[in-house]
Formats: C-alpha cells, structure tokens, sequence
C-alpha cells in the first residue's frame, strides 16, 4: 500500500498565473501553414525601420513569434515542466489495481531518485491498497519532457497473490501522462461546454472523510473529456486543478491528432487490455521486462518496478 505520509504530502510547487494574454500554443487555434505564415510576417516587420517605435507592441509580437515557433516544434515547451500522470486499473479485476500501485510505486521512486516531488491530486482506492484509478502531480525540472512517453498501456504478467489457485495472471494499466500547463487561465473554455459538480471527498471503500463538499468533478460535455480533484483542501483549489487536468487533456488529443477545432475530438479511447500495450513487466515464468515500441529488453524486473526505467527512457527519446 501507498504510504500515507506518500499520499498526503504537499509538495510546495508553482501555481497557475492568472490575468494574463493568451499564451497558450498557437496549434490550439491554427493550423502549420497559418502558423509558418504568421511566423514570416512577424519577422518581416521586425526588420522594419519602425518596429520598435511602439515598444509595447513590439515586444507582444516577439512573445507571439516565440509562442509560433514552440507550436511549429510540437509546444516542446511543457518539457521543462511538471506533470500530471493518471494511472486507471483495465483488465484484470484487483490484479490489475494492484498493478496501478505498483506502477504508481516505481513512478514515486524514480520520481524521489530525480529529487522531485509527487503529490496525489485523486485517488480511488480499494480495500487491499490496489487502485481502480489514481492521479498525481510530478512536481519536477523537465519531468513532462522526460515521462511523457510513459503515456499507454502497460502490462503484468505473474502469478496472482489473489488467486488460491496460484494461477498466472495477466492485466492492464493505462498510464496517461499530461503537460501542468502554466497560465491555464489564458485558455478559456466556454462555460457552456462544463459540466461542474461538487462531492465529499472519500477514502478507502468510499468512505466520506471531509464534511464539506471539497471534491470536485469537471467534464468537457463535447468530447466527455473529465477530470476529478480532490487532494486539495478547498473547494475552489480542487477545480483549478480538475480544470488544469482537463485542459491538459485537450491539449494533449490537439497535439496528438492534430485536430482543427475541440469539436472534432473523439472520445474513444484504446481500450485497456491485450493487444494495446506499449511495455509488458513478465514476472512468471521468467523475469523481463520488454519495451514494444523500441525493442529494448531488461531481464531485472524488480530493478526496473524499484524505480530504474531509465533505460526505457532514453531508449524512446532516441526513438522519436
């Protein structure tokens, strides 16, 4: 089971700046070849005699030319930042929760390796200290750029500590990994388009342990895109991070799909079982664990769930 002291702590970290101009990537509202045409016309008229004669303006376009150029790079710029990870158990019934623990364990440990700092921002546990679905936020230099490519399904192989048969097991986790996106403010949804609504926050088995309705639950209605909060201590703090995660989530399929508009998302997602794994961890008959997309093979198991999957890593940075 996940440490209390590990679930609970807060790790101070920065927050989202609100009040300012629309900084978001331009690939949210643009498309490449708008883009690199409004990037040669910033540049044209920054060789103008006249540029900076209005020096408020001037320095808006050099933001917007730098905000084009991060869209035009794929918005590489949330590399640097931190992230959120969600880790939501599929096939595999209280195998596949524990599963989730276990990755979320090797994530935390890697993540303390690092020297950053993990907090739990949901979390909804069963009786034995599996999880049905958890969410952190990795608190860290670079930790988006480096674990970004965790994002899939993930496999176990062994033989069930739940099973009196001793049978072998396999299961399934999704790992999704998403940008904490700075400034989220400055992307505005239409209210319209929210569907908002308040809870108690709950415990093991669904226990309520606060009286006030703290937890909070925000779904896109057009693409059902949601994003539940409950780790922070008010109200208002749970919705600013449910809405960053959802925000986060949309530009995550923008990127990913290359889509005009929100409207054009689908909702479906790869569904979390055999077949659609990036990484499977065999731990019976023999000890391996393999990576689909690169090839690359570590025989030490319980090196890489104590928190080494530096080789993975750099092994699918190279990759791409």
């Amino acid at each position: 089971m996940v440490e209390q002291a590990h679930r609970k702590r807060q790790v101070a970290g920065s927050r989202p700046a609100s009040g300012s101009r629309n900084t978001e990537p331009a690939s949210f509202y643009m498309q490449k070849e708008e883009i690199q045409k409004r990037i040669s016309e910033i540049e044209t008229a920054m060789n103008a005699p006249d540029f900076w004669n209005v020096p408020a303006k001037a320095q808006a376009m050099i933001k917007e030319l730098q905000d084009l150029k991060d869209a035009a790079e794929g918005a590489g710029k949330y590399d640097k930042g931190n992230a959120i990870m969600m880790l939501v158990a599929g096939a595999g019934g209280d195998d596949a929760e524990d599963f989730a623990h276990m990755l979320l364990e090797m994530y935390r440990k890697f993540s303390e390796k690092k020297g950053w700092g993990m907090r739990v921002l949901h979390q909804n546990e069963n009786d034995h200290g599996g999880f049905r679905n958890v969410t952190v936020e990795i608190e860290g230099k670079h930790a988006y750029g480096m674990l970004k490519n965790e994002y899939g399904v993930h496999r176990l192989v062994r033989i069930s500590p739940f099973n009196a048969s001793q049978k072998r097991q396999t299961s399934f986790v999704l790992v999704e990994v998403l940008p904490v996106i700075e400034k989220i403010g400055s992307f505005e949804i239409p209210e319209s388009e929210l569907e908002i609504t308040f809870a108690r926050s709950s415990g093991p088995g669904g226990q309520n342990v606060n009286k006030r309705e703290t937890a909070v639950r925000v779904v896109h209605k057009p693409t059902g895109i949601s994003a539940h909060a409950d780790g922070e201590r008010t109200q208002g703090s749970n919705k600013e991070k449910a809405l960053a995660i959802v925000k986060a989530k949309l530009f995550h399929l923008l990127e990913a799909q290359r889509k005009e508009t929100i409207g054009e998302l689908s909702t479906n997602m790869s569904k979390i079982e055999w077949g659609s794994q990036i990484r499977s961890y065999v731990l019976h008959p023999y000890k391996l664990v393999k990576d689909h997309r690169t090839g690359v093979e570590v025989h030490d198991a319980e090196k890489v769930l104590e928190g080494n999957i530096e080789t993975f890593l750099e092994a699918e940075k190279s990759n791409n």
